[in-house]
């Protein structure tokens, strides 16, 4: 505004007095030519004939103007409001000596240049203003998905290692949001290998451990000399504090920071549940079938994804009619891989006044308490995914998961090991 703001005021002042001269000389010659007309034609001069050419505030915007014509005897005419203080004046003198000048106030010319100025500084404000707006939009507009990246990083930092990422529409900040995704990612196969090492170690170390015990409370029942049942006594309390060290160890592990989701083969989850909800199903003469999930791979809490199936199951058992299929796709949203399950049947469906609220607490259409699909969908919630009715009539209930990338899964990222053997055999790794 100030590169552009003072040179335009500048400039406009300039025009402005550019614009009454030019209109001022051009009224001077005017009465020029009429007065030089009279003396040709030896017709008296009068100030009723200067009247014509003094105009107040016309459209040009000149303002009130005084003429004052010298004959060549110096007899003097005029016209116009006296004018007082300081006066800017235009004169020409006709072929015949006569002398005409046409003044105005100088204030006058003064103020038509103040208009202009504050003209161009009320358009400055009005820019000011509008470019304020615009650039607390654009901050609103920045800082917004700024604020979510940080709330997403924090979900990372206290545990839940796959945040939803939305696009922001900002391309850096979109970078910046892929990055943390895979990061994420990382973190949680990271996690997921730790955990499965740390299970791994707690099963291979407590069977060599047992048999030890075994074998020492053996040396210890059936030596007769003393100094070889207290050697043995001691080798005990060493093999029982090591069992401890173990359990321990593990308990950290799964408390550990990084949240209870663990990488989870989608096959295992509809192998227990085919276990449990077979029979069931087929003592209600209800097909269940399940599809061929691969080998795919999903992040969540092993206990809070069975239960969310198994609260989908019982619905579509009571609720449902024909066949219940539980099947599995892959999914893209963004940068970013899924794993969808979802289980549908052929009943009736969700009405439409139920479908908006099916989700909330205390909201059913039997005989139930309206809170299992209220806590299914808070234990996906959790885990960084979401449960959905992707589907009214007949129903499909979709449960979207992060999935784990092929890259790190973890029986990629540490393969299990073989068993440890307990004595002067070779052991494998």
């Amino acid at each position: 505004m100030l590169l552009l703001g003072v040179p335009m005021s500048i400039f406009g002042v300039l025009m402005v007095r550019e614009s009454i001269d030019q209109n001022m000389r051009l009224r001077t010659q005017s009465v020029s030519r009429a007065v030089e007309t009279r003396i040709a034609f030896e017709t008296p001069l009068d100030d009723e004939m200067l009247e014509r050419w003094v105009v107040v505030d016309d459209e040009s915007g000149i303002p009130a103007v005084r003429i004052t014509v010298t004959d060549v005897d110096g007899t003097v005419f005029s016209a116009g409001p006296e004018i007082d203080g300081n006066t800017y004046s235009v004169s020409q003198n006709t072929p015949s000596g006569a002398r005409v000048e046409i003044a105005i106030a100088a204030s006058s010319l003064f103020w038509r240049g103040a208009q202009v100025v504050m003209l161009v500084l009320a358009a400055s404000v009005i820019a000011f203003g509008v470019a304020a707006l615009v650039a607390v939009w654009q901050a609103r507009r920045l800082a917004a998905p700024l604020i979510y990246l940080a709330a997403s990083a924090e979900q990372i930092g206290s545990g839940q290692v796959r945040p939803r990422m939305e696009t922001s529409g900002v391309e850096e900040i979109d970078l910046v949001a892929a990055e943390l995704s895979r990061t994420s990612d990382r973190l949680a196969g990271r996690i997921a290998a730790e955990r499965q090492f740390a299970a791994n170690v707690s099963h291979q170390l407590r069977t060599p451990l047992t048999a030890l015990s075994m074998r020492l409370e053996e040396i210890q029942m059936l030596s007769e000399d003393e100094e070889v049942r207290e050697e043995a006594r001691i080798s005990l309390d060493q093999v029982e504090r090591l069992v401890h060290v173990v359990d321990d160890l593990l308990k950290a592990a799964r408390k550990a920071d990084g949240g209870t989701t663990e990488a989870l083969h989608v096959a295992d989850i509809f192998a227990q549940q085919q276990e449990e909800w077979g029979p069931t199903f087929k003592r209600a003469r209800r097909p269940l079938t399940f599809g061929d999930p691969g080998a795919a791979a999903v992040l969540a809490t092993p206990g809070a994804l069975a239960q969310v199936l198994s609260t989908l199951l019982e619905n579509s058992l009571k609720y449902g009619a024909g066949t219940t299929a539980v099947r599995v796709r892959p999914t893209r949203d963004g940068s970013e891989t899924g794993v969808v399950i979802e289980v549908a049947d052929d009943g009736p469906g969700v009405s439409d006044e139920l479908a908006p609220k099916i989700f909330d607490r205390h909201v059913t259409s039997g005989k139930g308490t309206g809170l299992g699909l209220g806590l299914a969908r808070t234990l996906v919630t959790a885990d960084g995914g979401r449960l959905e009715l992707a589907q009214r009539r007949p129903p499909v209930f979709a449960i979207f998961l992060n999935a784990v990338p092929p890259r790190l899964d973890p029986d990629v990222v540490l393969p299990p090991g073989a068993l440890v053997v307990v004595g002067r055999r070779r052991r494998r790794r």
